[in-house]
């Protein structure tokens, strides 16, 4: 169970203290004993902690290597063997997402691993999957109170290119107790007396939405009414999307605000790799290069085909690698996130030594639209699917509304579940078909996929593990049913998930 917000307020002084001078962002190995087999056993922390946000400070919950580390970072080849010592006083268990190992090691409670209790360790190990991604809290809220952080495995080609890594990692901050906001929702309260305006403002939209979904049955149609459900979406007014859901108090970026940013230091003429986590509970962005150009490489861990831009969108939990060249002379380069439909923004800036860095302000000039299928449209997988027949398909229709707030797979919640059921070997087709107002980041554990059409268009997609699948759209991805056991397929939005938007694969 969550603490009430009192509860978590009330940190100790010795431990802050402890955490005080810890660079959380070092990119380094943690210091800890080999094992028997050459490699390397790290002890990962769940803890209690003060962060401070806008000179304001927070009791939160963390993860963190014993030097101080948020995050880990394994070396080419170097096998996944972590210790997770929970040193809280409440149960947690840690989701090791973009990671495919065995359905005991996936960290998630829901599905009948026991929740990690006070003062426990628990081992894991598995050959770690390579690429960018991140490890959070599976547990209640406790992502929301940023328990969270990168887990990047790198490649020895990493290696080879001699680039300097930078890892940035988003999220949504909140002063409140995540749970008093989930039952304000719930409640379907309006801002009024919410502080900070944590409540976002429900459009009409919506209401209509939901109305009108509740009068054709669209709310619970399964999969034999998919056909008369797109038939009577298609036929829909057009509507307002409801881009967010919550208002947060805060973005940041490597845990800190343009208020107070990051500024990482870069050589003039230098090559980086940006290694960008959309770690946020509720939140997608436009991530912005500005005056800088970049060549994605890499979406959720997954290598794609070279393609170069200045700005991309990034669902919550998902991941873009981006290789930038810097000019030849000195400057300052902000790499700033904005807020899908909204003003504000976050972000790092990279600086050459004896650079001026601008001062950046909180929110943009100008609200940023809706994250669409732009970027995914014109990505394609390095390494595809091999070409095969399809064994098994189904369709996933995502209902819900703002009002209720209540949030459903094939008109079902997870305690009312209808498991997608698959064989070992076979290819696997999930149709998800968004019926709401609202996006939905659907992220499907123990695999990846490979996104195959988009709103009726087939093409040969990015691999994932998450996509991004706008309101009143439609999207089809496919994947090898290779790691047999029970696997979570969900919203990542944290507050559609802990209100139905859940269900699992389960092999048979």
């Amino acid at each position: 169970m969550l603490s009430t917000r009192r509860q978590f307020l009330i940190t100790s002084v010795a431990a802050a203290s402890a955490f005080a001078g810890c660079t959380l962002w070092q990119d380094e190995r943690a210091k800890s004993a080999d094992t028997a087999d050459g490699g390397q056993r790290r002890r990962l922390i769940a803890e209690r902690r003060v962060i401070e946000v806008n000179g304001r400070s927070a009791s939160m919950l963390g993860l963190r290597q014993q030097d101080g580390t948020r995050g880990i970072f394994l070396d080419p080849d170097e096998r996944f063997i972590v210790d997770l010592d929970n040193q809280m006083s409440d149960t947690t268990i840690i989701h090791w997402h973009g990671q495919t190992p065995p359905s005991a090691m996936d960290g998630v409670s829901d599905l009948g691993i026991s929740p990690i209790q006070p003062a426990e360790q628990r081992p894991y190990e598995f050959v770690a999957r390579p690429g960018t991604h991140w490890m959070h809290s599976h547990q209640a809220l406790q992502h929301q109170q940023l328990l969270a952080g990168p887990l990047i495995v790198r490649t020895a080609d990493d290696r080879r290119e001699d680039r300097q890594e930078i890892t940035i990692f988003l999220e949504d901050f909140l002063f409140a107790d995540p749970m008093e906001v989930l039952e304000s929702l719930q409640r379907g309260e309006d801002d009024s007396d919410m502080p900070a305006k944590q409540v976002a403002a429900t459009t009409s939209s919506s209401k209509q939405m939901a109305s009108m979904m509740a009068d054709r049955g669209m709310a619970r149609m399964g999969a034999a009414n998919s056909m008369a459900g797109m038939q009577t979406a298609a036929a829909m007014p057009a509507m307002k999307m409801d881009l967010n859901d919550v208002d947060f108090d805060a973005y940041l970026a490597n845990e800190r605000t343009l208020e107070d940013p990051e500024v990482i230091h870069v050589e003039k003429g230098g090559k980086v790799r940006l290694r960008v986590i959309n770690g946020a509970s509720s939140t997608n962005f436009h991530l912005e290069l500005g005056t800088l150009n970049g060549t994605v490489t890499a979406v959720d861990g997954d290598a794609v085909l070279p393609l170069t831009g200045s700005r991309f969108g990034l669902a919550m939990a998902q991941r873009i690698d981006i290789l930038v060249d810097l000019p030849d002379s000195p400057g300052a380069w902000p790499v700033l996130a904005l807020r899908e439909g909204e003003a504000q923004q976050t972000g790092v800036i990279l600086a050459t030594s004896g650079a001026a860095v601008p001062k950046l302000s909180s929110r943009a000039a100008s609200a940023a639209g809706p994250v669409t299928f732009e970027l995914e449209n014109r990505l394609s997988a390095a390494v595809p699917l091999l070409t095969r027949p399809v064994d098994k398909q189904f369709m996933l229709m995502l209902g819900g509304s703002m009002h209720p707030y209540a949030w459903t797979i094939n008109g079902r919640d997870w305690e009312n579940r209808d498991p997608l059921q698959v064989r070992k070997g076979q290819r696997v087709s999930l149709t998800f078909h968004n019926l709401t107002m609202m996006s939905h980041p659907m992220h499907l554990h123990g695999h990846h996929f490979q996104v195959v059409a988009i709103n009726g268009a087939k093409f040969s997609g990015a691999m994932r593990d998450t996509v991004h699948v706008p309101p009143t759209s439609k999207v089809v991805v496919e994947f090898d049913a290779d790691n047999e056991g029970r696997w979570l397929l969900h919203c990542h939005n944290l507050y559609h998930m802990q209100t139905g938007m859940m269900t699992e694969v389960t092999y048979v």
